[in-house]
């Protein structure tokens, strides 16, 4: 948790630092103001979407034997957001501290964790391709897909791989990354439990409306933010765009580079650079640190459970309750 927390101030104090040097040069914060109005509906919707998102991890954990209470999963799901800023969103697997409690195994974690990944990348891809009408930029997104999910089929689809892997690493004496292969292998595998028609409809059908709901979020701000010229699509389109280009920056969260791309998306379409930023951190706050708040408060909830039922088992009191 002080690793958390202090990441968590880090990252804030670099993220309002370049706010300040932008804001020097554009008046970026004038525009505040107009974010007060939008930010609690934008998180809202971002509320709504993280809801949405658990449905489907509940129902993945489900189908593999794994039923958990509604309340105290929905705050281990929450948890992960807590270090969502991490490259390619590792640190959400802080969730298996929080789930093995439950029953459910690390494997699992790590297995349900990786299909979600695979079919947010594609429910991204697939919003982004509504309006993006340059055929390079459409095929850099559709080559950075189809390469992360290569890398998860293939070690699902052949489990030799990452034997071979976790072989080569052995001989190399390195034990650590040996043990990471043999649990990835085995999460790999995993997956395959959910290769059925209706676990792939329900995770690709959850995947759209959550990330759909976003991009429209994304959206109404820029139609507060008093942006025109822009049609429907193009505006749904340019934040799942800028996702994919967080994703492949492989920068914790995306932090910046997500930024930078719908800043230029939004230029390039005739916005106001001063307009264009403010959208861009706007969206941002309603999502990336609106997630890192919701993750850390259901993280501390659940330490503090842990904490009051260790110190319930603990005393004098409950221990002759056991023992009678």
């Amino acid at each position: 948790m002080k690793r958390a927390l202090a990441g968590f101030f880090l990252l804030t104090a670099l993220y309002v630092g370049a706010l300040v040097w932008i804001d020097a040069r554009r008046q970026v914060f004038d525009g505040l103001i107009a974010l007060a109005g939008v930010l609690p509906v934008l998180m809202a919707v971002s509320l709504v979407t993280y809801a949405v998102r658990f449905a489907r991890w509940r129902w993945l954990l489900a189908r593999a034997g794994h039923v958990t209470p509604v309340g105290r999963g929905w705050l281990a799901y929450l948890s992960g957001f807590a270090f969502t800023a991490t490259p390619g969103k590792v640190g959400e697997l802080i969730r298996i501290r929080y789930h093995q409690p439950m029953g459910v195994p690390a494997s699992r974690v790590i297995a349900a964790f990786v299909f979600e990944r695979a079919f947010d990348l594609i429910a991204v891809l697939g919003l982004a391709a509504l309006s993006i009408r340059d055929s390079r930029l459409m095929s850099l997104a559709l080559v950075f897909v189809v390469l992360c999910l290569v890398v998860v089929t293939l070690p699902a689809r052949f489990p030799s791989l990452m034997d071979r892997m976790r072989a080569w690493l052995d001989r190399r004496h390195l034990p650590r990354a040996a043990s990471l292969c043999a649990v990835l292998g085995e999460a790999f595998l995993g997956c395959r439990i959910w290769l059925t028609p209706v676990d792939l409809a329900i995770s690709a059908g959850l995947g759209l409306v959550a990330w759909g709901a976003t991009a429209l979020a994304f959206s109404h701000l820029l139609g507060r933010l008093g942006v025109t010229g822009l049609t429907g699509g193009d505006a749904l389109a340019m934040y799942p765009m800028a996702m994919l280009a967080g994703a492949a920056s492989m920068l914790p969260g995306g932090i910046g580079s997500t930024e930078a791309a719908l800043v230029a998306l939004l230029t390039t379409s005739g916005v106001g650079l001063a307009v264009a930023v403010l959208a861009a951190v706007g969206i941002r706050l309603a999502t990336l640190w609106f997630a890192i708040v919701c993750g850390l408060i259901a993280a501390f909830g659940l330490e503090l459970r842990s904490q009051t039922t260790l110190a319930r088992s603990a005393s004098p009191t409950t221990r002759r309750e056991d023992a009678a």
